[in-house]
């Protein structure tokens, strides 16, 4: 019996996920252990291997299709093996370009004719969802010269009022449109005519940048760029999540300079001796050390009651080109200065290749945003919701600072800690970064945690 292939649950919230590459075809052979998809979660792209071995015999969902988890999107099994008659899936609303215009064919039965190709100019529309049903959109109507013009012409038809029977658009209403629209003053190169054609570009809303306002190759490829894309499901759920923080969570902000030539000096020495710690680790061990002595800092709320956590799960945030993922170090606090640089290390490389398990990216009581690498005098951050703050690191910039009455050149970092109003107060605020910031300033304190 064929073995149906399921997409797994990700983590707790998970309810939906989009294959976004089948790495077997159909026919392709199988073994345990091998990976048959990606799949992209509300917080990375993740491998699924398979867990039997035979034929992919039957693949039901393509990519970028949006599915409920736990939904069978293909089927293992022998050659030849008959496959069972269940319903293709059914894309979760959103997914406009995949929406089937008939009843899903049903696997391991003859597969009906498809439905013809929509009229040129014809919107899809997605079903109303909520209230009332809206009224279908009225049906454009093409002669076939009119829709023969429109494509030569590389226009959208949509735009064009008819003057036939029922508001049929007819070659002469084409016609009278290209006129008012001033279109035979429109000049194009070959190339680009042929690739906004290729793109269905309405050539009308195209601005020309070459002589007497000639449009070229790159006018359409800008024209291209800038069409609406959707978001990945990982930019959704960081703008669902980061807009509720701002929502709910009454933010303020305090900031300090911190001084870090000692301890990059520190560091330095370090490196040369096979120690290549990360300036983020020693924040991060500052940070868990002082978490221990503020446990209000590390605490959450639900707007009713609060909690404070006994251990320090520390979020580091890791900007990927996709959008930002936080993998979290749980118990912190346990970690030795090493201990900790070599997880942060190892979470870092597991999200920069899409590695991360869902575990390890949910359950942060406390993130660090280090951007220091980016040249930032002083940035905030927005907390992290199930946070009571997070803290915002900037670059050590060498600044002219007194000292004992004497002007000397130093490396200055700027700290800026993000609160939740509602859990921690303006002092209380102060005190912790100024905690922090002393611990980084404390060079013996140093030498003895790198020993």
């Amino acid at each position: 019996m064929a073995t149906p292939i399921v997409i797994p649950k990700f983590g707790q919230m998970t309810e939906e996920s989009a294959i976004v590459q089948w790495l077997k075809r159909e026919g392709d052979p199988v073994a345990k252990g091998d990976i048959l998809f990606t799949v992209e979660t509300d917080k990375s792209v993740m491998e699924v291997e398979s867990f039997a071995e035979g034929t992919l015999l039957k693949i039901l969902v393509q990519p970028g299709v949006s599915v409920p988890v736990q939904t069978t999107v293909g089927f293992l099994g022998q050659p030849g093996e008959p496959l069972p008659a269940v319903t293709a899936p059914v894309p979760v609303v959103g997914q406009a370009s995949r929406l089937p215009s008939a009843p899903p064919p049903v696997v391991g039965q003859a597969s009906r004719p498809p439905p013809a190709p929509p009229v040129v100019g014809q919107a899809s529309r997605l079903p109303s969802v909520g209230g009332g049903a809206e009224p279908a959109p009225a049906r454009l109507r093409l002669s076939p010269r009119a829709r023969r013009l429109a494509a030569e012409c590389v226009i959208d038809p949509a735009r064009i009022a008819g003057s036939g029977p029922g508001g049929r658009v007819v070659e002469k209403d084409v016609q009278a449109y290209l006129e008012a629209r001033g279109y035979s003053r429109i000049r194009i190169s070959p190339a680009a005519k042929q690739l906004a054609a290729r793109e269905k570009l309405d050539l009308l809303t195209l601005a020309g940048s070459g002589v007497s306002g000639r449009i070229g190759v790159g006018d359409v490829q800008r024209a291209l760029a800038e069409r609406p894309r959707p978001m990945s499901k990982m930019r959704q759920l960081i703008a669902q999540r980061l807009a509720q923080s701002v929502v709910t969570a009454p933010h303020f902000f305090v900031t300090v300079e911190v001084d870090m030539t000692g301890l990059l000096w520190l560091r330095a020495q370090l490196k040369e001796q096979g120690a290549p710690y990360t300036v983020t680790d020693f924040i991060s061990q500052a940070v868990v050390l002082t978490l221990k002595d503020f446990p209000a800092v590390n605490s959450s709320t639900d707007g009713q009651s609060i909690r404070w956590h006994s251990h320090v799960h520390l979020g580091l945030a890791v900007s990927l080109e996709q959008g930002l993922v936080v993998p979290v170090i749980r118990q912190a606090e346990e970690l030795t200065l090493a201990e900790l640089s070599a997880r942060a290390g190892e979470l870092a490389d597991k999200a920069r290749h899409g590695k991360l398990a869902p575990d390890e990216m949910t359950g942060s009581t406390f993130t660090i945003s280090n951007m220091g690498m980016l040249d930032l005098e002083n940035f905030t951050a927005i907390i992290n919701p199930g946070e009571a703050a997070i803290l915002a690191v900037a670059s050590a910039l060498r600044k002219p600072v007194v000292r004992d009455g004497q002007v000397l050149v130093r490396s200055i970092m700027k700290m800026t800690l993000s609160s939740d109003h509602r859990l921690i107060d303006g002092a209380l605020a102060a005190r912790f970064i100024n905690a922090v910031k002393q611990k980084l300033e404390d060079l013996a304190l140093w030498k003895l945690l790198a020993a």
